[in-house]
């Protein structure tokens, strides 16, 4: 599969000296972390439910941002994809791919509005 983005978590002054690294693909997000122990998730894009932007004003002052996602997945449910740059442009990205898979795999997402509305009998 072709690579459509990648970066790592940045840190300090939004410099990438972590050993967290993310990769979209057309399908799939994939989120690396570790150094001496590597650990590799997977997550279908089709799976991710809702996506949230979050900067702080130390992230605004260095250019990058976290993306918060809410997915179906079973061993990643929520995470987020922390620290990187241009995040706006990457959740856009990231947003489109996974309609675009939801509609290639016809899944849909259905909200629950009846969450939390109980009739008293």
């Amino acid at each position: 599969m072709d690579l459509l983005w990648r970066d790592r978590k940045r840190t300090i002054f939004g410099l990438p000296l972590s050993f967290t690294v993310y990769e979209l693909e057309e399908e799939r997000l994939f989120i690396r972390t570790g150094f001496l122990h590597v650990r590799e998730d997977e997550v279908r894009l089709y799976r991710i439910m809702d996506l949230t932007f979050d900067q702080s004003l130390i992230q605004r002052i260095f250019g990058v941002g976290t993306i918060h996602c809410c997915s179906s997945d079973a061993t990643k449910k929520d995470f987020d994809i922390e620290s990187v740059k241009t995040a706006r442009e990457v959740r856009e990205l990231l947003s489109q791919k996974i309609e675009e898979q939801r509609q290639a795999k016809r899944m849909f997402y259905q909200e629950d509005l009846d969450a939390g509305y109980h009739e008293d009998e």
